[in-house]
């Protein structure tokens, strides 16, 4: 933030302490304002034309917006990535498990990522991990949305799910 005598530009819109516009002035007045009720020049809208430039106390300000700050950092909700991993050859009682692993997920509003590891000759058999990752995601139809189909990268093939937006 440019404060006082930082600020260089040619002509600054000037909003007072009350909140009341005071007009287009150069900086050199306005700074001279400021100084006579005992407070700072903070520029609030340098991209405006003419920039904003507004009368207040400057620490009080910076305590504000530090306050303002750590309230939406306290309200914002982190979404983590789980992952889940399947084999080529799982069995039905595993393969229920890891749905149901992956709804208790979904519930708590985290991502979840479903891979599957191509191991020797798997490498020839890609197909049936398509099929597996397909299946997975038909077992959570309308608790999650595919948000990327099953793609093979190496060894690997990966498939993102989110949870599902009508709840």
């Amino acid at each position: 933030m440019e404060i006082n005598e930082r600020i260089r530009d040619k002509e600054v819109r000037l909003i007072g302490a009350d909140g009341q516009q005071m007009g287009v002035m150069s900086p050199r007045d306005a700074l001279r304002l400021a100084q006579e009720r005992d407070l700072d020049l903070v520029k609030v809208a340098p991209q405006a034309k003419p920039p904003v430039c507004k009368i207040l106390d400057y620490g009080k300000y910076r305590f504000e917006m530090q306050k303002k700050e750590k309230e939406a950092r306290k309200n914002q909700k982190v979404v983590e990535l789980k992952e889940i991993r399947l084999s080529l050859n799982i069995d039905t009682n595993d393969f229920n498990t890891k749905v149901n692993q992956a709804v208790k997920f979904l519930q708590q509003g985290h991502k979840v990522k479903v891979s599957i590891r191509f191991r020797g000759r798997e490498m020839a058999h890609t197909n049936l991990g398509i099929d597996v990752e397909k299946r997975f995601a038909e077992a959570l139809e309308g608790k999650a949305v595919v948000d990327k189909q099953p793609k093979l990268e190496g060894r690997s093939m990966m498939m993102f799910l989110s949870p599902s937006p009508n709840k």
